[in-house]
């Protein structure tokens, strides 16, 4: 009997443990595959809802917990976080002998378990790379990735092209969609008295989901553009809205504060949540009438929800985007105006705008690829240079 190849997935945050539930449930699933999980980042901190438990509610054994967040959001802690990160990373790989690393996006946790997979040569699979968010320090993070794996699975074919002009072999870089419409496909989403219940929070006649992130790039604005954002909302008071958390980057704690001031003073229509998971965020994606914010999820998930967006800033700055995606600045009056653009359309507007994101069966194609890859010489890359006149014309707009 052959001995089943060994997954190691990396999981750091409650949004990227959403996108990889059904590749996790593949894995597990396939006799020839074995899973190791590694759960760190978020998922092990108090402030953001201990999510590892989720993981092993939802029957997921971890089997290491990489300790690396630090009780401060400035830079300088995000960049210590990252030191402690390749150093947890270090010692959990080297004890599990993965045959191959699996990691998801660009965040600065999966940044640091890739550093240490390539000093222990450790083969790498990158998941949503080739993808631009040009107003995020995970725009960088997210090309050094692409960089550091040997097998990709992008969203888009758009993507795929990028991915392959950074020098990487066509014959690796595989265009499956993105993952998140998986949960779309395969979920029972709740129903709006179910998802009531479940929130302990009554959605009123007009409904927004509100996730708003530091961008990165830009020096103390984190504040300054979220108050812009909560101007905006104050003009729609019959409005309900539910906030999500920001996530654990640099000045996230300001956003946090923020919601919680605004949430106390408007208690019978607004609520918040560090998480919501995935099920819950998205029967709530389905029930709004806008995703307000600078999420991917406004992108990727929503318009497969036919849920408009107002996506704010420079954030998500180079993105596909569907037609449903509504762009405007981190001001009051451009997000107000945005949303009176949401509220003067029917809810029918959006029915036939085409997803450039896939159809939803990611999980079966990329466990398949990482199942059927032999790995005898993965390990060598050699640079593909692509010629000018190969580059293909993007398929659809960009944020």
């Amino acid at each position: 009997m052959a001995i089943p190849r060994k997954l190691c997935v990396i999981t750091g945050s409650r949004a990227e443990y959403g996108l990889l539930y059904w590749l996790l449930r593949e894995i597990v699933d396939d006799p020839d595959l074995q899973l190791q999980l590694v759960a760190t980042g978020m998922h092990l901190s108090p402030e953001f809802g201990l999510t590892w438990q989720q993981i092993a509610a939802d029957g997921f054994p971890i089997n290491r917990k990489v300790e690396m967040l630090l009780s401060s959001d400035t830079p300088v802690g995000i960049a210590k976080a990252l030191g402690l990160g390749v150093i947890g990373f270090a010692d959990a790989l080297a004890d599990l002998q993965p045959d191959m690393l699996v990691v998801l996006g660009d965040r600065f946790e999966i940044f640091a378990a890739a550093q240490a997979a390539l000093n222990l040569r450790i083969p790498i699979a990158h998941i949503h790379g080739g993808e631009l968010t040009e107003g995020a320090v995970d725009d960088a993070i997210r090309h050094s990735l692409t960089k550091l794996s040997h097998l990709h699975f992008t969203a888009a074919e758009a993507y795929r092209q990028r991915v392959i002009q950074l020098g990487e072999q066509p014959e690796r870089v595989f265009n499956v969609g993105a993952l998140g419409l998986d949960n779309i496909r395969r979920l029972r989403l709740l129903s709006r008295r179910e998802l009531e219940q479940s929130l302990d929070f009554k959605l009123g006649e007009r409904n927004l989901l509100v996730t708003f992130h530091p961008t990165t790039l830009e020096c103390d604005s984190a504040g300054e553009q979220f108050a812009q954002l909560l101007e905006a909302l104050d003009r729609f008071e019959d409005a309900h809205i539910v906030f999500t958390h920001s996530n654990a980057d640099a000045d996230g704690r300001v956003i946090g504060k923020m919601i919680n001031t605004y949430r106390e003073h408007h208690p019978q229509r607004v609520t918040a949540f560090v998480s919501l998971g995935s099920l819950r965020y998205l029967s709530l994606l389905r029930e709004v009438d806008a995703v307000v914010g600078n999420s991917s999820s406004g992108l990727l998930e929503a318009p497969a929800l036919q849920t408009p967006t107002v996506n704010i800033g420079e954030r998500q700055r180079g993105r596909l985007c569907a037609a449903s995606v509504i762009n405007c600045p981190p001001q009051a009056d451009a997000i107000a105006g945005a949303l009176r653009h949401v509220y003067s359309e029917t809810r029918s507007w959006n029915s036939e705008i085409p997803h450039p994101y896939g159809n939803g069966d990611s999980a079966v194609q990329i466990k398949r690829i990482l199942k059927d890859t032999p790995l005898e010489s993965i390990l060598m890359k050699r640079f593909f240079d692509l010629p000018p006149s190969a580059l293909q014309k993007q398929e659809a707009p960009v944020c």
